[in-house]
């Protein structure tokens, strides 16, 4: 059974369970998969496109590869007050509350990043936990009844939101991934982030979905 696996260095290829006819498939199947996986980075890098995910790399729970990645460039495209950070180097922080979908993979995908010159952190959050400090906050769809309180608890403060949540930027989100067509999207609810002194920039907006509360 060939199986699609993703190597530290990047590269999708295909493993199986031998043969020589099944190792000339892992070529043309590394081959194919290269190209498009190199492609959609550089789309996501340069210009925030959508990320198209095939059957394939849907079983292979590449999605929360994906999203992560999305965590990590939302940073580059949102301007924070400096009351938001501790000191002038302090590191921008990519907060999980409630049951984490990443595992290690946002781990992996923040380790060595840094956005103007601040290094990036991830952390996880049990949902008790106090979120102002966090710059990017994910709220898992574990945390669906807890909202509000989430919501109270960040009143003030300059915290992105972002969540899978259904709806999410309809109760005062900002950014809510959806799939659609195989592709991870998101909505953008541009005035819960103007209500939160969280800037977004024109190249974020025109790459959503859907902008609601549009300025």
């Amino acid at each position: 059974m060939d199986l699609l696996t993703h190597s530290a260095s990047g590269t999708l290829h295909a493993e199986s369970m031998g043969g020589s006819s099944l190792r000339r498939r892992r070529r043309r199947v590394t081959s194919r998969w290269v190209g498009r996986w190199v492609g959609a980075w550089l789309a996501l890098w340069l210009g925030l496109a959508v990320w198209p995910l095939t059957p394939e790399l849907q079983a292979q729970s590449l999605e929360y590869q994906v999203k992560a990645a999305f965590l990590l460039n939302f940073t580059k495209f949102v301007d924070w007050p400096a009351a938001a950070f501790a000191a002038p180097d302090a590191p921008i922080t990519i907060c999980v509350i409630g049951d984490d979908p990443f595992g290690a993979i946002l781990d992996r995908t923040v380790q060595g990043e840094s956005v103007n010159g601040r290094a990036v952190r991830a952390r996880r959050l049990v949902p008790e936990a106090n979120p102002r400090s966090c710059h990017v906050l994910f709220i898992s769809r574990s945390e669906q009844g807890s909202l509000d309180l989430i919501f109270a608890a960040l009143r003030g403060s300059s915290t992105l939101t972002v969540s899978e949540l259904p709806g999410f930027t309809r109760v005062g989100g900002m950014i809510e991934f959806l799939i659609e067509d195989g592709k991870v999207r998101f909505y953008i609810n541009a005035a819960a982030a103007d209500a939160a002194s969280v800037k977004l920039s024109s190249r974020l907006l025109r790459v959503a979905k859907e902008v609601r509360g549009a300025r």
